[in-house]
């Protein structure tokens, strides 16, 4: 970076100060989304690294799924519950790729993920998109594509309708609002591959019930799922 650049840098933050997105604590100028204490103290699940996790049940007599891992643990109120509020609602799409890049190399230290062949986000549909502006998920997919060096794809799996906020219904109502909303396209593309799903978080897993369901009628097609948070 050159010195003016630099110095321009440096005379914004006065004025627009970068703040952590996890404490909202002012950021150092090395320090890029999260400040060096809440980096150091994610509560991460490593999931990814265990044969057994309580995720990998999740899905158990609804569908077949590979793999289940979430970076993070979730709870009201901790940090993680601000970051993905940030990515989410705030427009702070980066800190999605910076996380799902970060993630990414963790899961190349999995066996369960070296055999992923292209990675899919859970789409928004078209309505909720433009409200929105970004689907949050494919910036995840974005960071996982960066560092695992294997493409992210967002034209194969579609939502075809729009559906309410799942945040306050039960797991059953939760699945009976998204059980038909996906549809694939483009089905040759994923045809006897290892499909990595990913998305911010995973609670009930209905969402991601529905679209490993659509997924899966493809010929061949395995999938494993990598979310950012789970609830703990």
């Amino acid at each position: 970076m050159s010195k003016f650049k630099q110095l321009l840098k440096n005379f914004i933050s006065i004025f627009y100060p970068r703040s952590c997105v996890a404490c909202g604590n002012a950021l150092m100028q090395n320090e890029s989304h999260f400040c060096l204490s809440c980096l150091m103290h994610l509560p991460e699940t490593n999931y990814h690294l265990m044969e057994n996790s309580p995720l990998d049940y999740i899905f158990s007599g609804r569908v077949r799924v590979e793999k289940v891992a979430s970076m993070l643990f979730y709870k009201k109120g901790n940090q993680v519950q601000h970051i993905l509020h940030a990515l989410k609602y705030k427009g702070n799409k980066e800190v999605g790729r910076f996380l799902g890049e970060m993630y990414g190399r963790q899961l190349l230290k999995s066996p369960y993920y070296q055999s992923v062949d292209c990675i899919i986000p859970i789409p928004l549909h078209p309505q909720k998109l433009r409200i929105r502006g970004y689907n949050q998920s494919e910036w995840i997919a974005m960071g996982l594509s960066r560092s695992m060096n294997i493409p992210y794809l967002t034209e194969v799996l579609l939502r075809s309708e729009f559906t309410e906020t799942q945040t306050k219904k039960s797991r059953f109502n939760r699945w009976e609002n998204v059980k038909n909303v996906f549809v694939t396209t483009d089905d040759e593309k994923i045809k006897d591959k290892h499909v990595l799903l990913c998305d911010d978080v995973l609670t009930t897993g209905a969402t991601m019930e529905a679209a490993i369901t659509q997924l899966r009628k493809i010929e061949g097609v395995r999938v494993s799922v990598a979310t950012l948070a789970c609830a703990n």
